[in-house]
């Protein structure tokens, strides 16, 4: 039975494909797609009977193609969150574990925003792992390593490699979102010398 569930598990737990550069997505496709092949999506806590208002449009900012998250997060009715996510395969499991974490180039309203990977361990819908990250007015460049997302209602670590979502968040607290994504990915370190 065990060698099954590992010959399963090899199945469904794909690598990053491409030119292996961790790259997600840089959003110069005109498409909802990423490089990875899934659509990015928007949700709100109105999912759950929340009132936030958000929405996610692709522009060009400052020159950049960019994926934007706008909107009003309120606490109201057992609120408190606006999203953008995409799933990380179209089938199964990513293994990101040939990687040290996330990358994204992003600008925003000086608030900060979460960065929420799920695996197989998240079932419940407010379970994630969790980064934070404060989106400035000037594109910046966010390295947050997998060691620094924090479980969120579960128990078990982080494991790179089944990921199957990534999340852009504004959560927690009633707050104007306005944060837009120029390149998100995964990043390698170099090796030490």
């Amino acid at each position: 039975m065990r060698k099954l569930a590992a010959l399963v598990l090899l199945v469904i737990s794909a690598p990053l494909t491409g030119n292996n550069d961790g790259l997600i997505d840089d959003f110069n496709d005109e498409s909802s797609s990423s490089r990875l092949g899934t659509d990015w999506r928007l949700v709100t806590d109105r999912v759950m009977g929340g009132v936030s208002d958000a929405r996610m449009q692709r522009r060009s900012v400052d020159g950049q193609r960019a994926l934007c998250l706008s909107g009003a997060v309120s606490l109201e009715n057992n609120g408190g969150f606006v999203q953008i996510n995409l799933d990380l395969s179209r089938s199964g499991l990513l293994d990101a574990s040939a990687f040290d974490g996330v990358r994204l180039v992003a600008r925003g309203n000086d608030a900060e925003y979460n960065v929420h990977l799920k695996t197989p361990a998240t079932r419940l819908p407010w379970q994630s792992y969790r980064a934070t990250m404060t989106a400035g007015p000037a594109w910046q460049e966010h390295r947050l390593p997998f060691a620094s997302f924090h479980p969120h209602r579960l128990v078990p670590a982080l494991d790179p490699a089944r990921l199957k979502r990534l999340g852009i968040v504004a959560i927690g607290r009633a707050m104007s979102a306005d944060i837009c994504i120029a390149e998100i990915g995964f990043y390698q370190d170099p090796p030490a010398q």
